[in-house]
């Protein structure tokens, strides 16, 4: 995930002290919008796992368990007030409100896609549930794709945890899929905002009336 707020060190002090209660609330926080670095606490506990110090399974489900919980409250806290909130942002600087519809109709058009996958992606795994909700995603679809995003990545990223960190340093092994990470949103970024300057830059090459 995205910002370090904690050491490596310290992570795995909270792991190894609070195990599978540190790793479902670090990471239904981090699902909810809150910048915390879960994907980091759960290499840890996958690595954890790995040497004998945690249980695999219980990893798994603990990191299944808080990403669901943490993405429905993340969802209902953007489908109540998200929307003003985020106005008032776009407001203090100075972005044009037809912009922010404008984005706001583009996850809606993409959210099933954006809650599945969002969680392989730095950043957009804090902001899929808020912004589904923002975009008025129907909860019944939200529930399924959170659910089946969820099990996807906990089951991989555990999984490697698990068995990679036997083969490599723990520090290696999360600057590995830290930068994976980092390739999928900067992807993501280029998908989503090269047509809108191509679209712009298309409208000014019109002749004027």
């Amino acid at each position: 995930m995205s910002l370090e707020l904690l050491s490596l060190d310290a992570i795995q002090e909270i792991a190894r002290e609070y195990g599978y209660w540190a790793v479902f609330g670090g990471i239904a926080l981090e699902n909810t919008g809150i910048p915390l670095p879960g994907e980091t606490i759960i290499i840890v506990a996958g690595f954890l796992a790995g040497s004998g110090e945690l249980n695999y399974w219980y990893v798994l489900g603990s990191t299944i368990v808080g990403a669901v919980i943490g993405d429905n409250f993340g969802y209902w806290l953007g489908k109540v007030g998200g929307w003003p909130l985020l106005t008032k942002i776009g407001n203090f600087f100075r972005i044009n409100p037809s912009h922010l519809e404008k984005a706001r109709q583009e996850f809606s058009n993409n959210a099933a896609k954006a809650v599945f996958f969002g969680r392989f992606i730095a950043i957009l795994r804090i902001f899929a549930g808020p912004m589904a909700g923002i975009a008025q995603m129907s909860y019944p679809k939200f529930l399924l794709c959170n659910f089946g995003g969820a099990t996807i990545w906990a089951l991989i990223m555990v999984t490697l945890a698990f068995f990679l960190g036997k083969l490599i340093p723990l520090a290696s092994l999360l600057k590995l899929i830290s930068q994976f990470g980092l390739i999928a949103l900067a992807i993501v970024l280029a998908w989503i905002f090269i047509p809108l300057w191509w679209e712009s830059k298309g409208k000014n090459l019109l002749p004027k009336e």
